[in-house]
């Protein structure tokens, strides 16, 4: 999660208070997968994979679920490309 708490920082250099604000939108986006696991979106750079995305702006976090688990795999800024390398081999 180096890549949350680098846009946090960002943030934080002109509002802190926005930045903490963010920061809590992100853990809550992400506590609500535990009830609702298939509520993001599929990922379109992997159409036909088992990852899931949330978007919390400015950020991507990529995700999937298994046997009732969240695995939170990668966060990104959201206007940086998706490259599979972002993903360990063995996750794809």
């Amino acid at each position: 999660m180096a890549e949350l708490d680098a846009i946090a920082d960002y943030i934080a250099l002109d509002k802190p208070s926005a930045a903490k604000r963010f920061v809590q939108r992100v853990f809550s986006s992400v506590e609500q997968l535990a009830d609702f696991p298939e509520s993001g979106s599929c990922v379109p750079e992997l159409p036909k994979s088992v990852y899931r995305q949330l978007v919390v702006s400015p950020c991507r976090i990529f995700y999937r679920h298994e046997a009732g688990t969240i695995f939170i795999i990668f966060v990104m800024r959201g206007e940086r490309k998706f490259k599979k390398k972002f993903l360990k081999e063995s996750d794809i």
